[in-house]
């Protein structure tokens, strides 16, 4: 990763998507070993090829969420424009999925908000 933002987002994933074991294994980052495959399938990995699909979708909604929201700055209508979604859907789709932006030295950045994960 080039920054920061991206090591904590790469961590993010590995802990949200990986497996439940406690350490974070070579397996569960992102590179050759995961990802798209020569026809173009993506592979699944750890927890989330275990998961209903419901659990799976908003899973992986939120990752790619967080990481357009984080790419684009914290920018919300870049991100919706970006992503296909009107901004006020997208709005009301954060919510849903417990991502909050906040500014930190004059940047914006999206990240799950614990407390609302753990009320739904």
């Amino acid at each position: 990763p080039g920054n920061i933002r991206q090591l904590r987002n790469v961590i993010e994933r590995a802990l949200i998507l990986g497996d439940a074991s406690g350490a974070i294994e070579p397996r569960e980052l992102p590179g050759q070993a995961e990802g798209a495959v020569d026809d173009g399938r993506i592979v699944l990995s750890g927890g989330l090829a275990t998961l209903p699909l419901r659990e799976a979708r908003e899973l992986f909604e939120r990752e790619y969420l967080l990481t357009q929201i984080n790419r684009f700055g914290g920018n919300i209508s870049r991100t919706a424009t970006f992503v296909g979604m009107e901004r006020s859907a997208l709005h009301r789709k954060l919510k849903s999925l417990g991502v909050v932006t906040t500014s930190k030295s004059g940047a914006r950045v999206a990240h799950v908000d614990e407390e609302e994960q753990e009320e739904a």
